[in-house]
């Protein structure tokens, strides 16, 4: 097939009008944004407001709405709506704008005072290697309170309704912190809260956090009548929190994680990261008890619960019929439910599907989701059916013993609802004995001595009984599954060189050593030092990486690699001067430019590439809406071909192991099952366009950011299966990413990017994963030996591209392949796989969608 390359010009414009590609981008970011905001409480039914009505805003979110977290995950839009903004552009009239306005003040300063600090750290050396991204990730801004409010100057107004927008900032690179200020409330605002609670009849408090935060307070001021959990939620948060309040949009969000009443109640709260003093070992010890399965089956009381979320209308939801169906891969069951609208105003609902389990050998879960839909809206009294299917695998648990994923002997019961807490007995598979599903081989052995979670075993059994009788009670369905019937997949796993495609092989074998050492990296171009960590591309200004130029000659083009997972993320603008672009620092790319101030003297034409900053991962997931999302995905694809960038380093997938994690906002849930489904609507999305592609990360357990590139996560290969890396398999065999990324820890310790078993064995072999895979940037460039990556094992397991590149990866693969220690077919096999990647990839006219 004649493959034609496409000249490459300059990404973005000169011109600054806003143009129809951001107006587009602006109204999916804030269909999703309302779509994402959980309605948490609403007491008296004091949401929605009337049109026009007053209202006083107060707290640092209400005049700067954290659309977004730190570091890789930000996203450089032209501008930003605030909840101040949005509600005033809405026609609400706002009572207290005195004290927003001199809280605009209080922000400018502390914002500025926090980037003279940070340059200040960055000139004295303090980021080392890492430089400028170092002192950023360790030093995160924390919002100012803001003045106490002058009830005759700020709450003169006519009105007995006050929002409190309580605002976190969270991001890569660090974890937070149990202590006032971040997971608590500081006393400032809990003086300000208190304030407002004395002074306006009707509160409504608004989480602008990348994470949950300690909600106590809730149960200290009697007319907090409200709660919404708005996340982080994009460049249009403002205008889709007014379209919320003010019933334009009905709320539908659910939560996709659960809110303890104490942060003391979280399975690890004593061990997770720094809380121990022990960042280099991260123990496991709650098994597969992570989330709402650890509160649902050891009977702890949460404050909001998995699958929650107030309406402003009520659904009913009965179960319809129950079925064995084939699926496109294995057998499913599948089960109808009818959803009717019992209110007075249109709204969609959230389906949820719930197990639980036999009591067996293997000790299990209370419940786990296998499945969800989401309702068209429905307008009152109006009804629909809608239909779930579950793969078999989803009932499924590993058996280390076997190396097998297995269904035990028993009753299978299937809960519907709109939440965990509201679910009910709809339907029961019965499996007459022991089944096995797939047959594997173990993966990750422990090194070490493992204590994890263990529940009673009579409990377990007396717990199974009690699922039983409640599904004989109710008179459920009854499903009868024989294991005869159940097919077992046995998997072949061949040899990481094994796996490559015929044609691309054969153009690889070509190319030269050199030229095949060259493509194992990203282009070192402005990556010279470690200082450039994510903004190492070239012909994007702010892209992370791109691939060599090394085989031009031979028509292999060189991609574009961009940050995500909430937009992409490029400067906002640059200059070219004389046809050259200018070289801005690293930290131009981050927070809109804000760190490099006299960016905007400088000479030349420039060219601008605001870029579309939809919600974070969080609220993407809150709308458990996979059209919706992939809706979202469609549009970040647009703009990816509109800046000429191939892989996008999105959607992040880890699981919320902890509220702590710094990175949770881009991640999606404490359950794989929700992780999976929204990655794979997200990369169905994005790879609608023709020759762009989603790289699905971090691969695996990237549950933690304090010193993410040495700690060691330790746990056992069936919770590392079903819970951490089950949501990866769901993404792959349902979407067929372009890519993936490996992450910067060590799994039972091997260092997940020279990790044979997850990178060739699992992904590969077993999922059956055609993308490409690619390192966390810096990740064989650290100083911390011998826990470090090296360049040859992320060769030997299968590991494609080293990113962004640097010329001691180079010189270590040159010495490798010398020493025979890496074989230039093990090296060939790697660089196959990115010339396959390469060839179908928006850079050559005959672009298509990328092949599932």
């Amino acid at each position: 097939m004649e493959r034609i390359m496409r000249t490459k010009g300059l990404s973005g414009t000169t011109d600054n009008a806003v143009s129809e590609r951001e107006i587009a981008g602006m109204k999916v970011a804030r269909k999703t944004a309302a779509a994402g905001m959980v309605l948490l409480k609403n007491e008296d039914n004091v949401l929605p407001l009337k049109a026009g009505s007053p209202v006083a805003l107060y707290g640092a979110g209400a005049a700067h709405t954290i659309k977004g977290g730190m570091g890789s995950g930000d996203v450089n839009e032209r501008a930003s709506v605030s909840i101040w903004e949005g509600m005033t552009k809405a026609g609400f009239a706002i009572t207290n704008e005195t004290w927003l306005r001199d809280f605009e003040a209080t922000y400018t300063k502390a914002r500025e005072d926090w980037r003279d600090e940070l340059t200040e750290k960055n000139n004295s050396g303090e980021g080392g290697p890492f430089g400028f991204f170092f002192v950023y990730s360790n030093n995160p801004f924390r919002m100012p309170t803001g003045r106490k409010i002058d009830r005759a100057k700020d709450a003169s107004g006519d009105t007995q309704t006050a929002f409190y927008i309580l605002s976190r900032v969270c991001g890569e690179g660090a974890d937070r912190f149990n202590e006032e200020g971040d997971y608590y409330m500081t006393a400032e605002e809990h003086e300000m809260l208190a304030d407002i609670c004395s002074i306006y009849e009707d509160v409504i408090v608004v989480l602008n956090a990348g994470g949950q935060v300690d909600l106590s307070f809730m149960d200290e001021f009697r007319n907090i009548k409200g709660l919404i959990q708005m996340a982080q939620p994009g460049m249009e948060g403002g205008n889709a929190f007014a379209d919320v309040v003010s019933g334009r949009v009905n709320p539908s969000a659910k939560l996709t994680d659960t809110y303890a009443f104490r942060y003391e109640d979280y399975p690890n709260e004593k061990n997770y990261s720094h809380n121990n003093g022990n960042t280099e070992t991260e123990e496991y010890n709650e098994g597969i008890y992570v989330g709402y399965r650890y509160f649902d089956s050891y009977g702890i009381p949460v404050r909001y619960g998995f699958g929650y979320g107030l309406s402003y209308t009520d659904f009913e939801i009965t179960s319809g019929d129950a079925a064995l169906a084939s699926g496109e891969a294995e057998q499913e069951i599948s089960i109808e439910a009818v959803v009717k609208n019992t209110g007075d105003r249109a709204g969609r609902e959230v389906v949820q599907l719930y197990a639980s389990l036999p009591a067996g050998r293997l000790e299990k879960e209370a419940k786990r989701l296998v499945g969800f839909i989401k309702t068209p809206e429905l307008a009152p009294g109006e009804e629909a059916a809608v239909m779930i299917e579950v793969p078999l695998k989803r009932l499924a648990s590993y058996d280390e013993s076997k190396a097998a994923w297995i269904l035990e002997q028993g009753t299978y019961g299937l809960w519907l609802g709109n939440s965990l807490a509201d679910a009910k007995p709809s339907a029961a598979v019965i499996l007459d004995e022991e089944a096995v599903l797939e047959q594997d081989k173990n993966i990750c052995p422990l090194e070490q001595e493992l204590k994890e979670f263990q529940r009673d075993a009579e409990e377990i059994v007396k717990e199974y009984l009690a699922a039983k009788e409640a599904l004989t009670k109710a008179g459920v369905q009854v499903v009868l599954l024989n294991a005869a019937d159940i097919k077992t997949e046995v998997i072949e796993y061949r040899k990481n060189e094994d796996l490559t495609e015929p044609e691309a092989r054969e153009f690889v074998d070509t190319l030269t050593t050199e030229q095949l050492i060259a493509l194992a990296a990203g282009d070192p171009g402005q990556a010279q030092g470690t200082n450039n960590l994510g903004a190492a591309g070239i012909s994007v200004p702010g892209s992370a990486a791109q691939t060599s130029c090394a085989a031009a000659e031979q028509n292999l083009a060189s991609i574009v690699l961009a940050d995500g997972p909430a937009g992409l993320r490029l400067m906002r603008f640059y200059m070219v001067k004389d046809g050259q672009i200018v070289n801005f620092p690293f930290e131009f790319s981050l927070e809109g430019g804000f760190f490099v101030p006299d960016a905007e003297k400088a000479e030349g034409v420039r060219y601008n590439q605001y870029c579309t900053a939809i919600p974070t991962g969080v609220v993407l997931a809150q709308t458990w809406d996979t059209d919706l999302v992939a809706e979202a995905g469609e549009m970040v694809g647009k703009e990816m071909l509109y800046f000429g960038v191939t892989l996008w380093l999105a959607p992040g997938m880890c699981i919320h192991r902890n509220p702590l994690c710094g990175r949770n906002f881009e991640y999606y849930s404490e359950d794989p099952v929700l992780t999976g489904e929204i990655a794979a609507a997200m990369t169905n999305g994005v790879q609608r366009n023709p020759g762009v592609g989603t790289t699905i990360k971090h691969f695996a357990c990237n549950n933690q950011e304090d010193d993410r590139m040495t700690s060691n996560s330790v746990l056992s290969e069936r919770v590392l299966r079903e819970i951490y890396l089950r949501g990866f398999e769901i993404a792959v065999k349902k979407a067929q990413p372009m890519s993936l990324m490996t992450s910067y820890n060590l799994v039972n310790g091997v260092h997940a990017a020279n990790n044979y078993d997850l990178v060739t064995n699992v992904l590969r072999n077993e999922w059956g994963f055609r993308g490409a895979v690619m390192t966390d940037w810096t990740t064989t460039m650290q100083l911390q030996d011998p826990k470090t990556a090296t360049a040859v094992g992320c060769m030997k397991a299968g590991n494609d591209m080293i990113m962004p590149g640097a010329p001691s990866d180079f010189e270590q693969l040159r010495g490798a392949l010398a020493d025979g220690s890496l074989s230039l077919d093990e090296l060939k096999a790697n660089i196959a796989r990115t010339v396959s990647i390469i060839w179908q990839s928006s850079m050559y006219e005959n672009a298509v969608p990328y092949r599932k």
